[in-house]
């Protein structure tokens, strides 16, 4: 499947009535005719396509190059719709959904028929969440359908935060990209299974263990986060993820950072670190590129796919990273970044 043009639908999120924007409406209409469109959330840009449709979902795979045993995120713009797609709604996630939604909390339920096969990778289960983002509210409102959206990007690559980084990946293998700035949190959505009897986090996101324990108490963590066998219950959990071109390796001791470029450097490769504002001074490499500050790990996780991506900008063959503590959100930015190493880290 290819596009001759990958319309781009230029949003501003800002305007107070999105419902008669002509943009978000042709958008929407290709959607709900079965055409794969990107669009923004608060989270990461999303690759939508009617949830109800095997055959759009499988236009999302395809453009994508995703795995087809991985589960995609259903997006939803009121409550009703989620009445209409799952079951069981458990105490659990009335509390978190009241709490979180709209935001970047995705929730697992046992499904309904209605939801499209291949949406949850032949699962009796489906994720679902309610963005917080005026334009991606306003384009599943106007669809007038459940939206499924992984991100869109090019399977395997950094996740986009802005309609360039779509477009980069995608251009003539989608329909359109609808362009509503850069996104906000700059991760994926946490990922909570709430048809268990005690809630498990699949996928470490913008809203924390700690957010969550604050409304409903007990929570499991999956331990097999980095697990790469077997059938994954979630989007996010089997594959490699969020990488760079180049070879990249999350490095613990900092002090050892410097000499491992230089190594890498006397063997003719071009060398990377990722960094913060509060070291980037301590390197010398071909690349020294920031991810925000250390000390505002909010920043860093909003940055870091577009500082990944940057490597790949450079020409970079070797990316050495720092680490950074694994508490709040530092635990889905260093999620993120031992699946862009692909475990190598020392």
């Amino acid at each position: 499947m290819s596009y001759k043009q990958t319309k781009m639908f230029n949003v501003d999120k800002e305007i107070s009535d999105l419902k008669k924007h002509q943009y978000i409406r042709d958008a929407a209409l290709w959607i709900s005719e079965g055409e794969v469109v990107a669009f923004p959330t608060e989270t990461v840009y999303g690759l939508g396509a009617n949830a109800l449709s095997e055959t759009a979902i499988a236009k999302i795979f395809k453009a994508k190059g995703r795995p087809s045993d991985n589960p995609l995120i259903v997006h939803i713009a009121s409550r009703d719709q989620l009445d209409e797609l799952v079951t069981d709604i458990s105490a659990e996630a009335e509390k978190l959904m009241n709490a979180f939604w709209p935001g970047a909390l995705t929730l697992i339920f046992k499904k309904k028929g209605s939801i499209a096969e291949n949406v949850s990778a032949g699962l009796d289960t489906v994720a679902i969440r309610m963005p917080d983002h005026p334009v991606a509210l306003e384009l599943i409102r106007e669809a007038g359908v459940p939206v499924a959206a992984p991100s869109a990007n090019l399977s395997g690559k950094p996740s986009p935060t802005t309609a360039q980084h779509v477009y980069d990946d995608l251009a003539g293998r989608i329909a359109g990209v609808v362009d509503g700035g850069n996104t906000g949190v700059g991760l994926e959505s946490t990922v909570l299974d709430c048809s268990v009897d005690i809630p498990m986090m699949y996928r470490p996101g913008g809203v924390t263990l700690e957010d969550i324990q604050q409304v409903i108490g007990e929570v499991a963590v999956d331990p097999t986060l980095m697990n790469t066998e077997g059938t994954p219950r979630s989007p996010g959990m089997k594959y490699a993820h969020y990488a760079p071109k180049g070879s990249l390796t999350v490095v613990r001791d900092v002090s050892m950072i410097q000499a491992l470029l230089n190594e890498a450097s006397k063997q003719g490769r071009r060398v990377g670190v990722l960094t913060t504002e509060e070291r980037a001074h301590e390197y010398q490499a071909d690349a020294v590129i920031t991810c925000g500050k250390r000390s505002e790990l909010l920043t860093v996780a909003s940055k870091l796919y577009d500082a990944l991506r940057r490597f790949d900008q450079e020409k970079i063959d070797v990316i050495y990273a720092e680490t950074f503590p694994k508490k709040g959100v530092g635990v889905a930015i260093m999620n993120r970044l031992e699946k862009a190493a692909g475990g190598r880290v020392i």
